[in-house]
């Protein structure tokens, strides 16, 4: 209970922080924008490539990998139809996709993951699910569907290519062949890029949180529909499929049952908030995604690790 309500706490209170810059108007009016940026261009390629050159990808080849593969691929599947039937636009199916399966595995899973699960290594395959397969798939598709409501088609080349403009699929690149080769950096190289790293999660914490100003509530308006339909994959729909896929058809029991349903129902990470602000693509069903499935979090993870602890 203690790593719930810690993980809480801490990124809230940066993103309260980050509301009182935008209330106040300290960083201007595009101080959300530039700080997403930043995050997007420099800190989230350096933090993705310190965590994959150093991490052991063959160590977290298991069960638990496979259990978030299937789960996030299905979470962030389902929503797509919902979307086509509504017929909603490409950028706003894409940035949902992601909200209903994207989970805040760093800033928020690593300390429930240390004080629920009492093993932060836990997190690992999530973490290299998303940064390696899930991050450089949806930026890409981000940068290649239509701008909503404005019916651009990309051209073949832009498609192919997209990839290769893309700060977080080269960085994921990068740091898988650094960490499959076995390549030891030297320390000047890596200490500026470890600096930057740090820079990522508080900048994206803090453009959500200046979001925030001004706002209307979550899940209100022409979006609402998308909204709450992340929402509830998210919430209730992915913790579920990790719990039969896990539970029933691997037979985890105990501590593995309890990890994978726990990481599963993490809400979603405020990076999708940031790769729809670097993209200008449905913002506010990122930002009122994110905020809606964080508190409806809370009670579903005390739930879960009550139940399965």
């Amino acid at each position: 209970m203690t790593g719930v309500l810690e993980g809480f706490l801490v990124i809230g209170v940066v993103v309260a922080v980050g509301y009182v810059l935008g209330r106040g108007g300290m960083l201007g009016e595009s101080g959300s924008r530039v700080l997403a940026r930043t995050a997007f261009f420099v800190a989230s390629p350096a933090l993705l490539f310190t965590t994959l050159s150093r991490a052991d990808v063959g160590a977290v080849f298991s069960s638990a990998l496979l259990v978030t593969a299937v789960t996030s691929a299905v979470a962030c599947a389902l929503f797509v139809p919902l979307a086509l039937a509504r017929r909603r636009p490409a950028g706003e199916t894409v940035v949902g996709s992601m909200a209903s399966g994207y989970v805040n595995a760093g800033n928020l899973g690593i300390p429930i993951a240390t004080y629920v699960l009492g093993d932060p290594a836990t997190v690992a395959p999530v973490l290299l699910f998303q940064l390696a397969i899930l991050t450089p798939l949806f930026t890409t598709l981000l940068d290649i569907v239509p701008g909503d409501g404005r019916g651009e088609r990309p051209g073949w080349a832009r498609v192919v290519f997209a990839p290769l403009r893309n700060p977080i699929a080269i960085a994921t690149a990068a740091g898988l062949v650094v960490s499959g080769t076995g390549v030891v950096l030297p320390e000047a190289v890596l200490a500026p890029v470890e600096l930057l790293a740090d820079l990522a999660v508080p900048a994206m914490l803090l453009a959500f949180g200046i979001s925030l100003y001004g706002a209307r509530l979550p899940g209100t308006g022409e979006t609402a529909v998308s909204v709450w339909s992340a929402v509830a994959i998210k919430n209730v729909v992915h913790p579920l499929l990790a719990w039969v896929l896990a539970g029933w058809v691997l037979g985890l029991t105990g501590p593995a049952l309890l990890a994978a349903v726990v990481l599963a129902a993490l809400p979603t990470a405020q990076n999708v908030f940031g790769y729809a602000v670097r993209y200008d693509r449905a913002v506010a069903v990122a930002r009122e995604s994110a905020l809606a499935s964080t508190i409806a979090s809370v009670p579903v993870l005390l739930v879960i690790a009550a139940v399965l602890g």
